[in-house]
């Protein structure tokens, strides 16, 4: 299992794929496996059979996939790019992401 600094909600940008230069948010980080599923980002079809008791029409319906975590980059609002991040511990003991190239505090207030 790799460390992951990608969290739930954090914008990102597409750096490979068919979807190169969008951007998104993150819905789901799964770490087990180095993936992440982006909103509105990499969808597939999958095929839904007709089934009577569940009340379920059957047919094809669009979802988002999940795709290697190594192909996004985090997105600065300050660069409006996508960037490399460095942890910058603060006075009060916690740490926080910061933008490599303005070092602007990457991290939403809480």
């Amino acid at each position: 299992m790799r460390r992951f600094d990608l969290r739930k909600n954090d914008m990102v940008v597409i750096r490979s794929g068919k979807d190169r230069g969008k951007t998104g948010k993150i819905l789901r980080v799964l770490p087990e496996k180095g993936r992440i599923i982006v909103e509105k980002i990499h969808f597939v079809k999958e095929f839904i059979r007709p089934d009577r008791s569940k009340n379920v029409q059957g047919g094809i319906m669009e979802k988002e996939a999940p795709f290697e975590a190594s192909n996004v980059m985090l997105y600065c609002s300050d660069c409006g790019q996508g960037v490399r991040f460095r942890h910058k511990k603060l006075a009060d003991g916690s740490k926080i992401r910061i933008c490599a190239k303005c070092e602007a505090p990457l991290e939403k207030a809480k």
